[in-house]
Protein backbone atom coordinates (compact mmCIF):
# COMPACT_ATOMS: atom_id res chain seq x y z
CA UNK A 1 0.00 0.00 0.00
CA UNK A 2 0.97 3.57 -0.11
CA UNK A 3 2.56 5.34 2.47
CA UNK A 4 0.95 8.18 4.86
CA UNK A 5 2.73 10.76 3.31
CA UNK A 6 2.00 9.50 -0.78
CA UNK A 7 -1.43 8.99 0.15
CA UNK A 8 -2.80 12.77 0.17
CA UNK A 9 -0.55 14.10 -2.62
CA UNK A 10 -1.29 11.16 -4.94
CA UNK A 11 -5.33 11.88 -4.45
CA UNK A 12 -4.61 15.65 -4.75
CA UNK A 13 -2.52 14.99 -8.39
CA UNK A 14 -3.67 12.23 -10.01
CA UNK A 15 -6.59 14.50 -11.75
CA UNK A 16 -3.72 16.65 -13.41
CA UNK A 17 -1.51 13.49 -13.71
CA UNK A 18 -3.83 11.40 -15.24
CA UNK A 19 -5.65 14.34 -17.41
CA UNK A 20 -2.12 14.45 -18.93
CA UNK A 21 -1.76 10.70 -19.24
CA UNK A 22 -2.04 10.01 -22.81
CA UNK A 23 0.79 12.98 -23.69
CA UNK A 24 2.72 11.31 -20.47
CA UNK A 25 2.73 7.97 -22.63
CA UNK A 26 3.31 9.61 -25.68
CA UNK A 27 6.18 11.44 -24.75
CA UNK A 28 7.67 7.79 -22.57
CA UNK A 29 7.75 5.71 -25.80
CA UNK A 30 9.35 8.36 -28.12
CA UNK A 31 11.88 8.78 -25.33
CA UNK A 32 12.15 4.69 -24.83
CA UNK A 33 12.34 3.58 -28.25
CA UNK A 34 15.17 6.50 -29.26
CA UNK A 35 17.24 5.14 -26.30
CA UNK A 36 16.54 1.53 -27.18
CA UNK A 37 15.23 1.54 -30.67
CA UNK A 38 15.49 -2.44 -30.69
CA UNK A 39 12.56 -2.42 -27.94
CA UNK A 40 9.95 -1.53 -30.87
CA UNK A 41 11.78 -3.09 -33.53
CA UNK A 42 12.11 -7.02 -31.53
CA UNK A 43 9.63 -6.27 -28.35
CA UNK A 44 6.63 -4.10 -28.78
CA UNK A 45 4.18 -4.46 -31.77
CA UNK A 46 4.65 -1.98 -34.03
CA UNK A 47 1.06 -1.92 -35.40
CA UNK A 48 -0.24 -0.93 -31.70
CA UNK A 49 2.79 1.66 -31.21
CA UNK A 50 0.90 3.17 -34.74
CA UNK A 51 -2.28 3.19 -33.93
CA UNK A 52 -2.27 4.59 -30.00
CA UNK A 53 -3.74 1.82 -28.24
CA UNK A 54 -0.69 0.23 -26.83
CA UNK A 55 -0.24 4.39 -25.40
CA UNK A 56 -4.16 3.90 -23.93
CA UNK A 57 -3.62 0.46 -22.29
CA UNK A 58 -0.49 1.80 -20.35
CA UNK A 59 -2.36 5.23 -19.35
CA UNK A 60 -5.66 2.97 -18.46
CA UNK A 61 -3.29 0.31 -16.44
CA UNK A 62 -1.34 3.41 -14.24
CA UNK A 63 -4.82 5.37 -14.14
CA UNK A 64 -6.66 2.09 -12.45
CA UNK A 65 -3.33 0.85 -10.25
CA UNK A 66 -3.29 4.49 -8.42
CA UNK A 67 -7.24 4.53 -8.21
CA UNK A 68 -6.85 1.31 -6.75
CA UNK A 69 -3.87 2.13 -4.25
CA UNK A 70 -6.14 5.14 -3.58
CA UNK A 71 -10.04 3.06 -3.00
CA UNK A 72 -9.12 0.00 -2.04
CA UNK A 73 -5.67 0.26 0.08
CA UNK A 74 -5.73 -3.04 1.65
CA UNK A 75 -6.21 -4.86 -1.74
CA UNK A 76 -3.98 -5.21 -4.84
CA UNK A 77 -5.88 -5.75 -8.23
CA UNK A 78 -4.54 -9.01 -8.74
CA UNK A 79 -6.82 -9.26 -11.60
CA UNK A 80 -5.53 -6.22 -14.01
CA UNK A 81 -1.61 -7.36 -12.56
CA UNK A 82 -2.23 -11.06 -13.64
CA UNK A 83 -3.52 -10.25 -16.81
CA UNK A 84 -0.78 -7.84 -17.36
CA UNK A 85 2.29 -9.77 -16.13
CA UNK A 86 1.20 -13.56 -18.34
CA UNK A 87 1.17 -10.90 -21.21
CA UNK A 88 4.81 -9.81 -20.38
CA UNK A 89 6.11 -13.28 -19.48
CA UNK A 90 4.73 -14.68 -22.70
CA UNK A 91 7.14 -11.54 -24.21
CA UNK A 92 10.59 -12.48 -22.41
CA UNK A 93 10.44 -9.27 -19.86
CA UNK A 94 12.74 -9.33 -17.76
CA UNK A 95 12.80 -7.20 -14.14
CA UNK A 96 15.81 -5.35 -15.52
CA UNK A 97 13.41 -3.29 -17.94
CA UNK A 98 11.30 -1.96 -15.42
CA UNK A 99 14.18 0.11 -14.46
CA UNK A 100 14.78 1.50 -18.20
CA UNK A 101 10.67 2.08 -17.78
CA UNK A 102 10.85 3.64 -14.94
CA UNK A 103 13.64 5.97 -16.36
CA UNK A 104 12.15 7.42 -19.54
CA UNK A 105 8.25 7.87 -17.91
CA UNK A 106 9.37 9.45 -14.93
CA UNK A 107 11.44 11.60 -17.78
CA UNK A 108 8.70 11.89 -19.88
CA UNK A 109 6.21 13.49 -16.42
CA UNK A 110 8.95 16.06 -15.33
CA UNK A 111 9.13 17.18 -19.38
CA UNK A 112 4.98 17.50 -19.61
CA UNK A 113 3.97 18.88 -16.49
CA UNK A 114 7.01 20.60 -15.48
CA UNK A 115 7.13 22.49 -12.02
CA UNK A 116 3.81 20.69 -11.07
CA UNK A 117 6.53 17.68 -10.24
CA UNK A 118 7.44 19.45 -7.31
CA UNK A 119 10.54 16.43 -5.27
CA UNK A 120 7.25 15.61 -2.90
CA UNK A 121 4.75 14.29 -5.90
CA UNK A 122 8.04 12.94 -7.40
CA UNK A 123 8.16 10.82 -4.38
CA UNK A 124 4.67 9.87 -4.09
CA UNK A 125 4.21 8.75 -8.26
CA UNK A 126 7.56 7.06 -7.50
CA UNK A 127 6.36 5.10 -4.93
CA UNK A 128 3.13 4.30 -7.29
CA UNK A 129 5.86 3.11 -9.96
CA UNK A 130 7.28 0.61 -7.83
CA UNK A 131 4.40 -1.06 -5.90
CA UNK A 132 2.92 -1.61 -9.33
CA UNK A 133 6.67 -2.88 -11.08
CA UNK A 134 7.33 -5.01 -8.16
CA UNK A 135 4.36 -7.05 -8.00
CA UNK A 136 4.46 -7.35 -11.65
CA UNK A 137 8.19 -8.65 -11.00
CA UNK A 138 6.67 -10.97 -8.64
CA UNK A 139 4.21 -12.78 -10.37
CA UNK A 140 6.20 -12.97 -13.64
CA UNK A 141 8.86 -14.75 -11.60
CA UNK A 142 6.52 -17.18 -10.43
CA UNK A 143 5.41 -17.16 -13.89
CA UNK A 144 8.45 -18.33 -15.37
CA UNK A 145 9.14 -20.96 -12.22
CA UNK A 146 5.70 -22.48 -13.02
CA UNK A 147 6.55 -22.67 -17.07
CA UNK A 148 10.30 -24.20 -16.01
CA UNK A 149 12.08 -21.61 -17.74
CA UNK A 150 14.63 -18.59 -17.21
CA UNK A 151 13.40 -15.45 -16.81
CA UNK A 152 12.55 -14.10 -20.20
CA UNK A 153 13.90 -17.25 -21.71
CA UNK A 154 10.25 -18.38 -22.72
CA UNK A 155 11.72 -19.28 -26.59
CA UNK A 156 11.93 -22.29 -28.51
CA UNK A 157 11.74 -23.23 -32.16
CA UNK A 158 9.27 -25.32 -32.97
CA UNK A 159 8.38 -26.89 -36.89
CA UNK A 160 4.85 -26.56 -38.73
CA UNK A 161 3.90 -29.92 -38.56
CA UNK A 162 0.60 -28.74 -40.61
CA UNK A 163 -1.01 -25.68 -42.40
CA UNK A 164 -4.85 -25.91 -42.76
CA UNK A 165 -6.80 -23.53 -44.38
CA UNK A 166 -9.75 -22.59 -42.59
CA UNK A 167 -11.48 -19.95 -44.12
CA UNK A 168 -10.44 -17.29 -46.49
CA UNK A 169 -8.53 -15.37 -43.82
CA UNK A 170 -8.07 -17.76 -41.16
CA UNK A 171 -5.41 -20.82 -41.74
CA UNK A 172 -4.34 -23.00 -38.38
CA UNK A 173 -1.21 -24.69 -37.82
CA UNK A 174 -0.18 -27.49 -36.02
CA UNK A 175 3.19 -27.40 -33.91
CA UNK A 176 5.53 -29.94 -32.62
CA UNK A 177 9.15 -29.43 -31.42
CA UNK A 178 11.20 -31.40 -34.56
CA UNK A 179 13.65 -32.96 -31.81
CA UNK A 180 10.30 -35.25 -30.84
CA UNK A 181 10.27 -34.19 -27.19
CA UNK A 182 6.52 -33.74 -26.20
CA UNK A 183 4.87 -30.23 -25.86
CA UNK A 184 4.68 -28.61 -22.59
CA UNK A 185 1.35 -28.87 -20.63
CA UNK A 186 -0.86 -25.89 -20.54
CA UNK A 187 -4.28 -24.70 -18.94
CA UNK A 188 -7.08 -24.71 -21.71
CA UNK A 189 -7.34 -21.26 -22.51
CA UNK A 190 -4.25 -20.17 -22.67
CA UNK A 191 -1.77 -18.39 -25.41
CA UNK A 192 1.85 -19.18 -26.75
CA UNK A 193 3.56 -15.91 -28.38
CA UNK A 194 5.09 -16.34 -31.93
CA UNK A 195 7.99 -14.19 -33.00
CA UNK A 196 8.94 -14.10 -36.79
CA UNK A 197 11.50 -12.33 -38.70
CA UNK A 198 10.46 -9.66 -40.95
CA UNK A 199 11.89 -8.58 -44.16
CA UNK A 200 13.48 -5.10 -42.88
CA UNK A 201 14.86 -7.14 -39.67
CA UNK A 202 12.41 -6.75 -37.16
CA UNK A 203 11.49 -9.96 -35.16
CA UNK A 204 8.28 -8.86 -34.55
CA UNK A 205 5.57 -11.34 -31.78
CA UNK A 206 2.06 -11.40 -31.49
CA UNK A 207 -0.14 -13.68 -29.27
CA UNK A 208 -2.32 -16.79 -30.25
CA UNK A 209 -4.78 -18.88 -28.61
CA UNK A 210 -3.71 -22.39 -28.23
CA UNK A 211 -6.88 -23.60 -30.14
CA UNK A 212 -6.92 -27.54 -28.99
CA UNK A 213 -6.88 -29.29 -26.10
CA UNK A 214 -3.66 -30.26 -23.65
CA UNK A 215 -2.11 -33.44 -23.82
CA UNK A 216 -2.03 -33.91 -27.48
CA UNK A 217 1.36 -34.38 -29.41
CA UNK A 218 1.12 -31.09 -31.02
CA UNK A 219 -0.25 -27.87 -30.19
CA UNK A 220 -2.50 -25.63 -32.66
CA UNK A 221 -3.33 -21.93 -33.58
CA UNK A 222 -5.59 -20.13 -35.49
CA UNK A 223 -4.48 -17.25 -37.08
CA UNK A 224 -6.68 -14.67 -38.81
CA UNK A 225 -4.98 -12.22 -41.29
CA UNK A 226 -5.47 -8.92 -39.65
CA UNK A 227 -6.81 -6.48 -42.20
CA UNK A 228 -6.41 -2.91 -42.43
CA UNK A 229 -3.75 -0.04 -42.77
CA UNK A 230 -1.17 -1.07 -41.52
CA UNK A 231 -2.23 -5.08 -42.03
CA UNK A 232 -1.19 -6.97 -39.50
CA UNK A 233 2.55 -7.61 -39.72
CA UNK A 234 2.62 -11.24 -37.95
CA UNK A 235 -0.14 -12.59 -39.19
CA UNK A 236 0.39 -11.44 -42.92
CA UNK A 237 3.63 -13.34 -42.80
CA UNK A 238 2.42 -16.17 -41.28
CA UNK A 239 -0.01 -16.89 -44.25
CA UNK A 240 2.13 -15.85 -46.82
CA UNK A 241 4.77 -17.47 -46.05
CA UNK A 242 4.56 -20.62 -43.06
CA UNK A 243 4.53 -23.72 -44.44
CA UNK A 244 4.68 -27.08 -43.25
CA UNK A 245 8.32 -28.03 -42.95
CA UNK A 246 9.45 -24.42 -41.64
CA UNK A 247 10.31 -23.49 -37.98
CA UNK A 248 8.74 -20.72 -35.67
CA UNK A 249 10.18 -19.21 -32.54
CA UNK A 250 7.58 -20.51 -29.62
CA UNK A 251 6.89 -18.70 -26.03
CA UNK A 252 6.27 -21.02 -23.12
CA UNK A 253 2.43 -20.97 -22.91
CA UNK A 254 0.68 -18.69 -20.58
CA UNK A 255 -2.79 -16.73 -20.07
CA UNK A 256 -4.94 -16.17 -17.01
CA UNK A 257 -8.44 -17.14 -19.00
CA UNK A 258 -8.51 -20.56 -18.56
CA UNK A 259 -10.78 -23.18 -17.72
CA UNK A 260 -11.67 -23.61 -13.94
CA UNK A 261 -12.16 -27.29 -12.62
CA UNK A 262 -15.12 -28.19 -11.17
CA UNK A 263 -18.47 -29.10 -11.85
CA UNK A 264 -20.42 -25.41 -12.08
CA UNK A 265 -21.97 -24.34 -15.09
CA UNK A 266 -20.38 -22.21 -17.60
CA UNK A 267 -20.94 -19.73 -20.52
CA UNK A 268 -18.11 -18.93 -23.08
CA UNK A 269 -19.25 -16.33 -25.43
CA UNK A 270 -16.69 -15.16 -28.24
CA UNK A 271 -17.14 -13.41 -31.57
CA UNK A 272 -14.41 -14.14 -34.80
CA UNK A 273 -11.72 -15.46 -33.85
CA UNK A 274 -11.89 -14.84 -29.83
CA UNK A 275 -13.50 -18.72 -30.62
CA UNK A 276 -10.05 -20.87 -30.40
CA UNK A 277 -9.13 -20.27 -26.52
CA UNK A 278 -13.04 -21.74 -26.66
CA UNK A 279 -12.25 -24.78 -28.64
CA UNK A 280 -9.24 -25.84 -26.15
CA UNK A 281 -11.89 -25.78 -23.46
CA UNK A 282 -14.69 -27.27 -25.35
CA UNK A 283 -11.71 -29.71 -26.64
CA UNK A 284 -10.90 -30.63 -22.72
CA UNK A 285 -14.40 -30.66 -21.34
CA UNK A 286 -15.01 -33.34 -24.42
CA UNK A 287 -11.56 -35.51 -24.25
CA UNK A 288 -12.69 -36.10 -20.27
CA UNK A 289 -16.22 -36.66 -20.56
CA UNK A 290 -17.44 -33.77 -18.73
CA UNK A 291 -21.32 -33.61 -17.67
CA UNK A 292 -21.06 -29.96 -16.62
CA UNK A 293 -23.65 -27.46 -17.86
CA UNK A 294 -21.92 -25.48 -20.40
CA UNK A 295 -23.77 -22.95 -22.48
CA UNK A 296 -21.71 -21.69 -25.81
CA UNK A 297 -22.50 -18.39 -27.44
CA UNK A 298 -20.59 -17.24 -30.96
CA UNK A 299 -21.05 -14.54 -32.84
CA UNK A 300 -19.59 -14.19 -36.46
CA UNK A 301 -20.28 -12.05 -39.80
CA UNK A 302 -21.64 -15.28 -42.01
CA UNK A 303 -21.31 -19.12 -41.51
CA UNK A 304 -18.27 -18.88 -44.25
CA UNK A 305 -16.16 -16.88 -42.37
CA UNK A 306 -16.82 -18.57 -38.54
CA UNK A 307 -13.72 -20.59 -38.20
CA UNK A 308 -13.91 -23.90 -36.87
CA UNK A 309 -17.61 -23.95 -36.87
CA UNK A 310 -17.84 -28.04 -37.69
CA UNK A 311 -15.73 -28.51 -35.08
CA UNK A 312 -17.30 -26.02 -32.51
CA UNK A 313 -20.79 -27.65 -33.29
CA UNK A 314 -19.44 -31.10 -32.76
CA UNK A 315 -17.65 -30.46 -29.90
CA UNK A 316 -20.99 -28.99 -28.37
CA UNK A 317 -22.60 -32.10 -29.29
CA UNK A 318 -20.39 -33.85 -27.60
CA UNK A 319 -20.92 -32.91 -24.12
CA UNK A 320 -24.30 -33.75 -22.28
CA UNK A 321 -25.09 -30.80 -21.12
CA UNK A 322 -23.37 -28.54 -23.58
CA UNK A 323 -25.81 -25.94 -25.58
CA UNK A 324 -24.89 -24.05 -28.78
CA UNK A 325 -26.03 -20.57 -29.84
CA UNK A 326 -25.16 -19.10 -32.81
CA UNK A 327 -25.29 -15.47 -33.86
CA UNK A 328 -24.21 -14.27 -37.48
CA UNK A 329 -25.08 -11.19 -39.35
CA UNK A 330 -26.01 -12.70 -42.36
CA UNK A 331 -27.11 -16.28 -41.53
CA UNK A 332 -28.00 -17.33 -44.99
CA UNK A 333 -29.75 -20.90 -44.60
CA UNK A 334 -27.66 -21.63 -41.30
CA UNK A 335 -30.39 -22.09 -38.69
CA UNK A 336 -28.69 -19.54 -36.56
CA UNK A 337 -30.14 -15.84 -35.70
CA UNK A 338 -29.17 -12.55 -37.15
CA UNK A 339 -27.44 -9.95 -35.83
CA UNK A 340 -25.98 -9.52 -32.33
CA UNK A 341 -25.67 -12.22 -29.52
CA UNK A 342 -28.02 -11.76 -26.90
CA UNK A 343 -26.56 -13.31 -23.85
CA UNK A 344 -29.90 -11.39 -22.37
CA UNK A 345 -32.12 -14.18 -24.20
CA UNK A 346 -30.55 -17.26 -22.37
CA UNK A 347 -31.62 -19.03 -19.57
CA UNK A 348 -28.53 -18.94 -17.75
CA UNK A 349 -28.24 -20.59 -13.77
CA UNK A 350 -27.57 -18.34 -10.97
CA UNK A 351 -23.90 -19.49 -10.46
CA UNK A 352 -22.86 -19.31 -13.83
CA UNK A 353 -19.38 -18.18 -14.76
CA UNK A 354 -18.29 -16.56 -17.87
CA UNK A 355 -15.64 -16.73 -20.21
CA UNK A 356 -15.72 -14.39 -22.81
CA UNK A 357 -13.31 -13.49 -25.87
CA UNK A 358 -13.71 -10.99 -28.99
CA UNK A 359 -13.43 -7.46 -29.70
CA UNK A 360 -13.25 -4.72 -27.28
CA UNK A 361 -16.79 -3.56 -28.41
CA UNK A 362 -18.09 -7.03 -28.13
CA UNK A 363 -17.02 -7.55 -25.19
CA UNK A 364 -18.04 -4.55 -23.28
CA UNK A 365 -21.49 -5.14 -24.99
CA UNK A 366 -21.60 -8.61 -23.30
CA UNK A 367 -20.28 -7.57 -20.01
CA UNK A 368 -22.73 -4.95 -19.74
CA UNK A 369 -25.42 -7.58 -20.46
CA UNK A 370 -24.39 -10.08 -18.25
CA UNK A 371 -24.09 -7.63 -15.30
CA UNK A 372 -27.26 -6.40 -16.17
CA UNK A 373 -28.59 -9.74 -15.99
CA UNK A 374 -27.15 -10.37 -12.48
CA UNK A 375 -23.88 -12.19 -13.27
CA UNK A 376 -21.00 -10.86 -10.52
CA UNK A 377 -18.47 -8.87 -12.18
CA UNK A 378 -16.37 -11.13 -10.65
CA UNK A 379 -17.62 -14.69 -12.23
CA UNK A 380 -17.12 -12.44 -15.90
CA UNK A 381 -13.49 -13.28 -17.13
CA UNK A 382 -12.42 -11.76 -20.05
CA UNK A 383 -9.17 -11.69 -22.91
CA UNK A 384 -8.91 -9.34 -25.51
CA UNK A 385 -7.06 -9.65 -28.82
CA UNK A 386 -4.68 -6.69 -28.02
CA UNK A 387 -3.87 -4.12 -25.48
CA UNK A 388 -6.19 -4.37 -22.87
CA UNK A 389 -7.71 -0.97 -22.65
CA UNK A 390 -10.21 -2.13 -19.72
CA UNK A 391 -13.57 -2.86 -19.89
CA UNK A 392 -14.65 -0.81 -16.40
CA UNK A 393 -14.34 -1.61 -12.74
CA UNK A 394 -11.98 -5.45 -12.01
CA UNK A 395 -13.14 -6.59 -8.59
Amino acid sequence: MLSEQAVPVVRATLPAVGGALDRITERFYGRLFAAHPELLRDLFNRGNQASGEQRQALAGSIAAFAVALLERPDERPDVMLSRIAHKHASLGVTSAQYKTVHEHLFAAIVEVLGDAVTPEVARAWDEVYWLMANALIAVEARLYQQAGVAEGQVWRSMEIAERRQETSDTVSFALRHSDGTPTAAFRPGQYVSVQVALPDGARQIRQYSLSAAPGRPQWRISVKRVAGDPAGEVSSWLHDHARAGDTVEVSAPFGDLVLPEGESPLLLVSAGIGSTPMLAMLDHLAATGSTRPVAVVHADRAPSSHAHAAELRRLVDALPQGTLHLWYEEPGDSGARTGRADVTALDLPADVTAYLCGPLPFLRGVRGDLVDRGVAAADIHYEVFGPDLWLGHEN
